[in-house]
């Protein structure tokens, strides 16, 4: 019996574009997305770095782009937030105790805010229970310590805990601390859907 839902974000609610951002920063310059700005991203991600030093770090490979350019191609990624997915969610929220688990970062999330609107984030965010966004708690997935901060938080028990995640190392390192999970397909399955799951 499922009691409480660990959800991801990107691409479970809101659609992402995966291509767009490598895309936008090669036609500012960047030749490759190398190891030094991977590790950049990591930091980012887990806020221990800020905005700031991260888009001065991807400037570093790309001198002669602006840092609001460079900016605007970091979001490029982010597309739509379909609003079935909101509903859908406002319901489930009154049936199960609901938590969003995302690896994102502080720009990623100020983007998604202003291009939603602080009324459609504020009620999104209200159907959780607690919102965990990794440049927040320092934790990223498939990390478990990601997990188990939000499972000794709640005092969750991970057989009664569904986990919804779109990658497949995130489900993996879930189903090791004994959570249920459901690795969504994306383009071939809906978060909707997830009755059909339970």
């Amino acid at each position: 019996m499922i009691e409480a839902i660990i959800f991801d974000f990107g691409d479970v609610f809101i659609n992402l574009d995966h291509d767009a951002t490598p895309k936008a920063l090669k036609e500012l310059g960047l030749k490759e997305w190398n190891e030094e700005l991977h590790q950049l991203n990591q930091k980012y991600e887990i806020g221990k770095i800020d905005e700031f030093t991260f888009m001065t770090g991807i400037q570093k490979f790309i001198p002669n782009a602006e840092l609001v350019d460079i900016r605007s191609a970091w979001n490029a990624i982010l597309l739509d937030f379909p609003l079935k997915r909101l509903e859908f969610l406002q319901m489930l929220s009154s049936k199960y105790k609901l938590f969003l688990l995302s690896n994102t970062d502080a720009t990623h999330i100020e983007k998604f805010e202003h291009q939603l609107g602080m009324s459609f984030a504020r009620e999104f965010y209200g159907c959780f229970e607690k919102v965990y966004f990794s440049f927040e708690f320092g934790f990223r997935k498939p990390d478990e310590n990601a997990f188990k901060f939000v499972i000794n938080n709640h005092n969750l028990i991970p057989k009664k805990t569904l986990f919804v995640d779109d990658k497949l190392e995130n489900i993996e390192a879930a189903k090791k601390l004994e959570l249920q999970t459901w690795h969504l397909q994306v383009g071939k399955e809906e978060v909707t859907d997830l009755f059909n799951r339970i």
